[in-house]
């Protein structure tokens, strides 16, 4: 049982952990979570030999959607439903959660702890504050955000009543506390027009975050949003950029953080994601974005899983799926593309760096029959397996065949145990 005085003694000791990462190198195991559905895997990662070796599995109440750790690594919350991608009455679902697991520090093997959380609708992004003190997720549709407390025990409590309604924009898809954890960010990617319906505008809510609590302070919507689609974003180690994956473009845009939690007004820079970015086919898109943990590099993932009839089938429409690897500017925080790495599979929605930023592992969601002259050919979902070099840019080490016929392989990522 842990009471604040020992989170704290775990919180600095995993401060102290990150800290000594790259001088030192990680002691602990790390391991990586991948999704099928409700099943969620456990795979052991050799970062020298750049492997995965699956070990064991636990099951969710419905597929998994999102997860994220607590910053001592010793517990593990995860977002499930049985709604799916695309919005609307139809794809909604009517069961929703969120679980704690505890982490053995050894194995990774998770364990389900204290009660699961009903949700009223489908959860698409759960995070941790930075001081491992309340758990944030995010809702697509309809837009919303809610903070559930984590117990002194680490077991996941009950939702924080907001004091203010927070500010929750269109089609919210990301919910992160700033690095200094007095603000957070709420990324609200907005819609296409579709159907004779016009464009949702996107935008970037920031919150002021204490005890549990949103305040509104600011929103961020060049051009009102419109051509502003922006899905994930996350900060350079040192706190001072934020850079965000903006889905609908296909770009990456460059905000500074400020001192006082926001960003700044404009974004710094507007890079393309895109090798070919004259052109960009139908169905493309962005997806997650993280940064290097040395901060010297940002990694994006393009995909694309349009189809078109083919002798009666559904097979791949043509697009990019492929990582884009950005090298920053130390000083001013540029993103320069100095890569699109094949993905070797369709989908990548998920994808994570191992601490000690060696390999990088992308998840692609399901498999798709590509045209192959007269015939097609089933490309399989998989585990992309890359090695990182000193420059940055991946080499592919292997791909792990993923078979999603029993569901989506929706989220992965990795935990280094302490």
């Amino acid at each position: 049982m842990l009471n604040r005085r020992s989170f704290a003694t775990l919180l600095a000791g995993a401060a102290v952990l990150g800290g000594r990462a790259h001088a030192q190198g990680l002691r602990g195991k790390t391991v990586l979570y991948a999704n099928v559905g409700p099943e969620l895997f456990l795979y052991d990662v050799e970062a020298e030999g750049a492997t995965l070796t699956r070990r064991s599995s636990v099951m969710l109440q419905a597929g998994v959607q999102y997860a994220w750790p607590h910053p001592t690594n010793r517990f593990f919350y995860v977002a499930s439903s049985n709604g799916r991608p695309g919005g609307g009455p139809v794809n909604q679902g009517d069961k929703h959660y969120a679980s704690a697991f505890r982490i053995d520090p050894v194995t990774g093997v998770l364990t389900p702890y204290g009660q699961v959380l009903q949700l009223a609708a489908r959860p698409i992004h759960i995070s941790v504050d930075g001081a491992g003190q309340y758990a944030m997720i995010a809702y697509n549709d309809p837009s919303n955000v809610t903070v559930h407390r984590i117990n002194a025990n680490g077991s996941l409590g009950a939702a924080v009543v907001q004091a203010q309604k927070p500010d929750i924009g269109i089609y919210a898809h990301q919910i992160r506390t700033t690095p200094m954890n007095r603000t957070a960010v709420l990324v609200c990617r907005g819609n296409n027009p579709a159907e004779g319906k016009g464009e949702d505008p996107g935008s970037l809510k920031v919150f002021g975050f204490a005890d549990g609590q949103f305040t509104n302070l600011a929103s961020y919507a060049p051009g009102g949003g419109y051509g502003f689609g922006p899905r994930h974003l996350d900060f350079d180690p040192a706190g001072r950029f934020a850079f965000v994956s903006l889905e609908r473009e296909n770009k990456l845009y460059t905000y500074g953080l400020q001192a006082d939690g926001t960003l700044s007004r404009d974004p710094l820079f507007m890079t393309e994601s895109l090798a070919e970015p004259n052109n960009r086919r139908r169905g493309q898109g962005a997806g997650t974005i993280h940064v290097h943990p040395n901060g010297r590099f940002v990694y994006q993932a393009n995909r694309n899983s349009a189809v078109v009839d083919f002798q009666g089938r559904q097979v791949f429409a043509g697009g990019e799926n492929n990582m884009a690897v950005f090298a920053i500017d130390e000083r001013t925080g540029e993103p320069r593309l100095i890569q699109n790495a094949d993905g070797h599979a369709n989908q990548l929605r998920t994808f994570s760096i191992d601490p000690t930023g060696r390999v990088l592992v992308a998840a692609s969601i399901n498999s798709i029959l590509m045209r192959q002259g007269n015939s097609a050919t089933n490309l399989s979902a998989g585990l992309t397996v890359y090695r990182i070099g000193n420059d940055g840019r991946l080499s592919f080490a292997r791909k792990y065949d993923v078979d999603t016929s029993k569901g989506t392989q929706f989220w992965s990522g990795m935990v280094t145990l302490t």
